[in-house]
């Protein structure tokens, strides 16, 4: 893939397994997605517990990618991270590089997104929270958030997976997220932006650290 803006962003889509990451990632991506999914066998479903995910017929085994540009400079890419507690080990290297991340949460099995908060905390990467919607039990988000023992900064906010627009308002607010700290001086996030760069960008890639988070969030709502 031939790199075509300066600012490439990493941004990680994690959470439990069947809440939406994959779903997500094809409902945003202006190309058309790399899957990494794999039919649920007999054996599989040994594994895996599918039986909170009714009808879930496949599994992402690696990671989901897919892309969408902010402007002619910027592009975020979007990794989504397979659900599955035998996949964990993989979180960490797609972590690597990272600008963010969404943590997709369904409010029916809240306990399946402890793992990924409590990862990104130890490795410091910002991350906001989005309640995806199943239609379970009605929940404020401040119910949520309790369960989820997020502190105040953190955004938690509610998205439909399958909406491109909603899609698109949960990456606003994480980049929102992210230049917020940024400005505040947070020394973790000023040096993942100085960092930051595409995977598949050319080495010396121009532009400066303020470049990654000075992207209008309004481009993402075209």
């Amino acid at each position: 893939m031939e790199a075509s803006a300066d600012n490439g962003l990493k941004i990680v889509v994690v959470g439990g397994f069947g809440v939406g990451k994959t779903t997500m990632i094809h409902s945003v991506s202006e190309i058309r997605p790399l899957s990494t999914e794999e039919t649920i066998t007999g054996a599989g479903g040994t594994v895996d517990d599918v039986s909170a995910v009714p009808g879930k017929s496949r599994t992402t085994v690696a990671f989901d990618f897919g892309r969408i540009t902010l402007s002619a400079r910027t592009v975020l890419y979007l990794f989504g991270a397979p659900g599955q507690e035998r996949f964990w080990y993989l979180w960490d290297r797609l972590f690597t590089g990272a600008l963010g991340a969404v943590v997709l949460v369904d409010t029916r099995r809240i306990d399946d997104s402890w793992y990924a908060i409590d990862r990104l905390e130890r490795l410091g990467t910002p991350f906001i929270v989005a309640r995806n919607d199943f239609g379970g039990p009605a929940h404020t988000l401040q119910q949520v958030r309790d369960a989820l023992d997020l502190a105040p900064h953190i955004p938690l906010v509610d998205c439909d997976a399958r909406s491109r627009d909603s899609g698109k308002r949960v990456l606003i607010t994480l980049i929102e997220h992210i230049k917020s700290l940024y400005l505040a001086d947070n020394p973790q996030v000023v040096e993942r932006v100085r960092a930051a760069r595409s995977p598949y960008a050319a080495e010396g890639a121009a532009g400066t650290p303020q470049d990654h988070v000075s992207v209008p969030p309004q481009e993402l709502a075209r």
